[in-house]
């Protein structure tokens, strides 16, 4: 029996041995059949095989024909009818008009990222996820410690174990320039779900630009980016802002830049990577997400502004054709030969019009083809949801999605600025921008719409204001005194040329009309304060346990963020088990070495607080006072020595990430393009925002007069103002019972609407020309101004205006830790004790500080060299 088993194996068998033999007699050469069939298959997929190199070859002429996506007579019809269409829409983008939307704001991280936690897990069909940084590790509800299955990565493995499709691109960066490694991205979320395991497949994970240069010499880009950040659940909502979900964007109204809690990690917000500050030192090998350079003992993080929206109805659909759009393109560009990667086909772009969303036939595909959405349109809430009309609009061109050129952003920015009667309020990441064609290489044309709307309203006799927050500094690592700061430099220089340096910027366009701009246009920073809890008590137990409070920093980390979810992405990095923190044979050293200083560190804990009599326990952060109603700075307790103190006061910046225009309490653009030409052009880095007029009046006044504001301008604008001006309340960590955390509301899923806060601080900033609201918030910026000079010689600032002045104003030491308070020099003023520090701190009421608009502006800011030449200035514009 053994033997004819043997023998058995060893013939194959392919079943006509045992056909019966009036079968085999009627068909005596199926075995050769079979054969030529196989022969005949592979000789069939050779010939693919040889197609689909020759077209790779066939990039080689790529080089020679830049225009190679639009010659071919399919391509141009496609062209023309694309802007056949973009000619019919307003600012002619690719998307229409939509009436009837329902139009959520969001204003900072924790209110955004507590919204799509939420969304996300209502997700059962099809997410789509568009950023140009994206952090599986990033926690989307606070503290983490509670909150593990919040994670974004916890989320997504969640959704695509459940069967959810998830579809995500991401910017892949040039990593001499930028360190948020969109590799570790890719490998970490498609690890979610290995072979073999529940949702295996689910996840799909693309990466442009391309840098092989091999593979894409011609179709490569270095300068550009994919910068849009915008999300699609199930076709029925969507959001789009300036919001990453990435590192660094989470955080509340009072902005606290402290996160040291003397009683361990589990009260900890920012955990590991999370924790960063741009102007000391840059994100560094983020794919170790537990790791952190920068010491919370040492450092305050960098406060983060940023505003978002979430949306129902029609424009969701724009949003989702635009990233079916991408989606195809990239496929094309990069992954056409790639099985992993279907083709994207969508509901109301079939047949011939599929080209309009980059839809391909090629003669022999490869990944095959998905109809989305999943479940009919007619299933999903895009008809009549709310008040507000809405219109996708964006930024894109050839490199960026395979069509040519749109610049509707800027073509949106230029008309509601143009049309403007009474006010512009810009919050921007930057300010770049031309009056006319003599700024060279600055070629986006909203500086000259500015000048039109401040010399039509002064001639006409109309107040009228261009109010604009910026950051004081772009957010780059170094000393702007320092040579590596010559990038940072370029940008500011750009920018100070832009408002209001030189013949052809905003202020002198505006003069050369007989006009003053200062009666016009205000530009404003935001910056905010905290007090590191580093304790008498800590400080002991560092002496007694003999380990520093940053060699644990990690262990603290790891123990709240754990590892990676995916088993391939943990084992490539070298991460372990969270049990393995409180395990003495982890097997890796460098591990073990955390966990014994972390315990070395603990076990002095209650030895260093015995010994130490504390006077009340000290707060983890003190931000909270320049919001409303929050008590005084020089009332909260102290455990530790006035001096030990006053060296934890720090300051930093608040920066100012949004990309939101409002004019006249009636109009919102917001999106993910700066204001500069990286953004407004098309041909460069790739946006999209979205553009909204609410037809819900909502009763208010402008210049004292009676006016009918639009209600989602107005709200969001007053609450943005009332942030700025310290009168909202703090945010508490638990977003579970606030409306504005939660998504927009539709018809099968829970929600609510914005909550305004309605009271005496929602009427005290209703008229955005009133006399009593504009003498406070320039009254406000003023003080707060002087009081970060006094205390910290917070930098830049208007006595600076050469780098002689610099050094005089705030001389370089190595010892002063960036962002702490400044102590005077022996023989200048006396220097401040603890409560005098105080005092002032109480002062700041919320984050206005005037922008020194003559800072440098006697020294040549930007030199031109190795790293401003003409070659790279577009990158700085």
């Amino acid at each position: 029996m053994a033997e004819k088993e043997e023998n058995s194996s060893q013939v194959p068998d392919d079943g006509s041995s045992h056909r019966p033999l009036v079968e085999r007699l009627k068909h005596p050469f199926s075995k050769l059949r079979q054969k030529a069939k196989d022969d005949h298959s592979k000789l069939h997929q050779l010939k693919i095989d040889l197609v689909q190199e020759k077209h790779k070859l066939g990039k080689l002429g790529n080089l020679f024909n830049p225009n190679h996506r639009h010659d071919e007579k399919h391509e141009r019809e496609t062209d023309e009818r694309r802007t056949h269409i973009s000619d019919q829409h307003r600012f002619r983008s690719f998307a229409p008009e939509r009436e009837g939307n329902e139009v959520k704001w969001y204003v900072d991280g924790r209110d955004y990222c507590w919204a799509v936690s939420a969304a996300l897990d209502r997700a059962k069909e099809i997410i789509y996820i568009a950023d140009w940084w994206l952090s599986p590790e990033l926690f989307l509800r606070r503290p983490p410690y509670y909150n593990q299955e919040w994670r974004l990565d916890q989320i997504l493995k969640r959704k695509a174990e459940a069967g959810v499709q998830i579809f995500v691109m991401v910017y892949k960066e040039v990593e001499r320039a930028l360190t948020c490694n969109s590799l570790h991205t890719k490998e970490a979320l498609h690890d979610l779900c290995p072979h073999g395991t529940p949702g295996h497949g689910n996840i799909h994970v693309m990466r442009h630009p391309d840098h092989n240069v091999l593979e894409h010499f011609g179709d490569m880009t270095f300068y550009w980016a994919h910068h849009e950040k915008f999300l699609v659940v199930d076709y029925n909502l969507a959001f789009i802002g300036g919001i990453d979900l990435c590192f660094g964007r989470w955080d509340s109204h009072q902005h606290p830049l402290a996160d040291l809690h003397p009683e361990g990690a589990a009260n900890e917000v920012w955990p590991g990577q999370d924790y960063n500050n741009n102007r000391i030192m840059d994100f560094q090998n983020v794919h170790e997400w537990t790791a952190n350079a920068l010491s919370k003992d040492e450092y305050g993080r960098m406060p983060w502004h940023d505003v978002a929206m979430g949306v129902i109805g029609a424009c969701v659909y724009d949003i989702a054709e635009h990233f079916v759009l991408r989606w195809n393109f990239v496929k094309r560009d990069k992954y056409k030969r790639d099985p992993r990667f279907p083709w994207l086909t969508l509901q109301g772009r079939e047949g011939r019009d599929e080209d309009l969303v980059g839809v391909q036939r090629p003669k022999y595909p490869v990944g095959g083809y998905l109809h989305h959405p999943l479940s009919p349109l007619d299933t999903k809430h895009l008809g009549p949801q709310g008040s507000v009309k809405a219109q996708v609009v964006r930024s894109s061109c050839d490199w960026s999605s395979g069509i040519i050129d749109e610049h509707s952003i800027q073509n949106a920015y230029i008309e509601v600025i143009r049309n403007a009667r009474h006010y512009v309020y810009i919050e921007n990441q930057f300010f770049i921008t031309a009056t006319g064609d003599q700024q060279a290489p600055v070629r986006n044309q909203i500086g000259q719409a500015i000048v039109e709307a401040c010399v039509r309203a002064a001639k006409e006799g109309r107040k009228f204001r261009v109010i604009a927050i910026i950051p004081c500094i772009p957010g780059f690592a170094g000393d702007l005194r320092s040579s590596a700061a010559a990038g940072t430099r370029a940008v500011m220089d750009y920018q100070y040329k832009s408002i209001c340096r030189g013949e052809h910027s905003i202020f002198s366009r505006i003069a050369a009309q007989g006009v003053d701009p200062r009666n016009h246009i205000f530009f404003f920073n935001l910056r905010s304060y905290d007090r590191i809890n580093k304790t008498a008590a800590m400080v002991r137990q560092e002496e007694l346990s003999g380990v520093k409070y940053q060699e644990v920093q990690r262990a603290h980390a790891e123990e709240i963020m754990g590892t990676g979810l995916g088993t391939k992405s943990a084992f490539r990095h070298g991460l372990h088990k969270l049990k393995e923190l409180h395990d003495d044979d982890s097997g890796d050293h460098a591990t073990e070495h955390r966990v014994d200083q972390k315990r070395k560190y603990g076990a002095k804990q209650e030895e260093a607080a015995s010994s130490h009599d504390a006077n009340g326990q000290s707060a983890d952060s003190i931000a909270h006072h320049a919001m409303l109603l929050q008590g005084q700075v020089a009332d909260e307790p102290w455990e530790g020595e006035p001096e030990a103190e006053k060296a934890l006061f720090v300051q930093e910046e608040l920066y100012v990430h949004a990309k939101l225009l409002i004019a006249d309490d009636r109009v919102v653009i917001c999106g993910s393009a700066n204001l500069n030409d990286r953004s407004q052009l098309g041909i460069h880095d790739s946006e999209l925002a979205i553009v909204m007029e609410d037809s819900r009046d909502l009763p208010s006044t402008m210049d004292g007069q009676s006016f009918t504001a639009g209600y989602h301008a107005a709200t969001l604008r007053r609450q943005l103002w009332r942030e700025h001006l310290g009168l909202l309340p703090p945010q508490r960590l638990d977003a579970s019972d606030e409306c504005n955390a939660q998504p927009p509301p539709h018809p099968d899923e829970a929600g609510c609407p914005n909550e305004v806060h309605e009271g005496a601080e929602f009427e005290f900033v209703a008229d955005p020309l009133g006399d009593e609201v504009w003498e406070t918030w320039m009254r406000q910026a003023k003080t707060n101004t002087d009081i970060y000079r006094r205390l910290f010689r917070a930098d830049p600032d208007d006595a600076i205006k050469t780098f002689e002045d610099y050094d005089r104003f705030l001389p370089r030491s190595a010892t002063r830790k960036e962002g702490h308070l400044f102590f005077q020099p022996e023989g200048e003023e006396p220097p401040l004790s603890a409560h005098e520090t105080r005092l002032l701190l109480d002062g700041i009421r919320g984050h206005l500080v005037l922008m020194p608009m003559d800072f440098l502006c006697d020294a040549p800011m930007a030199e031109k060299g190795l790293a401003i030449n003409s070659f790279t200035e577009s990158i700085y514009t």
